[in-house]
């Protein structure tokens, strides 16, 4: 069989339609709690039992068949990395709120990202009729850039994560400040923070209830929200309020100068924005502003000099 240029363009996009799919399979939030809820609704509401086969047969294609599938093959291939990889890829997993969910499901993309990668570069270098060796070439260059994009995908999770929890933690401790000075416990106020708002802050509030009414201690259940959240401002109120509790001190006053600290530092990191702010649009103004500029006003100027023949004289 002889492959043509057509076979081969084909051969990419099917490719790249099983990429698609793999990615839109795992990436996809799952809303887990309503499916169980409709669930059960649908169970609470039949006369008879339902048997094994019938709850089977109630998911989805993909929850049935695609998911286990590419949970093997990403378990399969997350084997052959290291065991500090997969531990860090764990950890950057934890700051960034989990969007994948276990490691071992994240270095399988890598890896098919990579391996996708690879091929369709070899696909649209053979289409070009390039020679074999710049085929390898890009190929393995392609491969090495498809196996970093998942990890800066994640960083940038991480980053945009740390930055909504350090916007959203002045606002929720003067929250805390104004329960616990109303009468309520530590827990209490936290509750009530968590059931304000809905962001990153919130959830990680949210967690910590849920682990301290599963019987860990409080000291040790904020340690491990610090620990997944990775930021510094939060690691100081936890450990401010640790502190206050071991030696006694009112939880009122000392969530008091916490949000005043965070609102100085908040108002610093606006102050800090702004004065980056001339640097920051510096290479925009002389990159792409002045050359639009430069050819709106001296674009007719040149066309008259040109169509006056004034070099064409000397």
């Amino acid at each position: 069989m002889v492959i043509t240029p057509t076979i081969l363009v084909i051969g990419g996009i099917i490719i790249g339609a099983i990429v698609l799919l793999i990615l839109g399979v795992i990436f996809v939030p799952k809303t887990d709690s309503g499916d169980v809820q409709a669930r059960l609704e649908e169970y609470a509401s039949r006369s008879t039992p339902v048997t094994l086969e019938e709850l089977e047969l109630s998911l989805s294609f993909s929850e049935r068949v695609l998911t286990p599938f590419f949970q093997r093959l990403a378990n399969s291939l997350a084997q052959m990395t290291p065991q500090q990889s997969r531990e860090k890829a764990r950890r950057n997993l934890e700051l960034a709120g989990r969007p994948v969910k276990s490691p071992e499901t994240f270095m399988g993309i890598k890896f098919g990202v990579a391996i996708t990668f690879v091929v369709l570069a070899f696909l649209l270098l053979s289409v070009a009729g390039q020679p074999v060796t710049y085929r390898f070439l890009f190929s393995a260059i392609g491969g090495v850039i498809g196996y970093i994009l998942p990890g800066v995908w994640l960083g940038s999770k991480i980053r945009q994560r740390q930055d909504e929890v350090i916007k959203s933690l002045p606002d929720a401790l003067d929250l805390l400040v104004i329960c616990v000075e109303a009468g309520l416990g530590f827990e209490g106020a936290m509750a009530k923070v968590a059931e304000k708002w809905d962001n990153e802050l919130s959830r990680a509030f949210a967690r910590v209830l849920q682990e301290i009414r599963l019987g860990k201690l409080r000291t040790d259940a904020l340690r491990e929200m610090d620990k997944n959240l990775g930021v510094a401002e939060v690691t100081s109120f936890v450990a401010a309020i640790i502190q206050a509790t071991q030696f006694g001190v009112s939880i009122a006053k000392v969530l008091r100068i916490q949000a005043e600290q965070m609102r100085i530092q908040r108002r610093q990191r606006a102050e800090k924005q702004a004065q980056e702010a001339p640097i920051k649009m510096l290479f925009p103004m002389v990159f792409l502003i002045f050359p639009s500029l430069f050819i709106v006003l001296l674009g007719p100027a040149v066309l008259q000099i040109l169509d006056s023949n004034v070099f064409g004289s000397f």
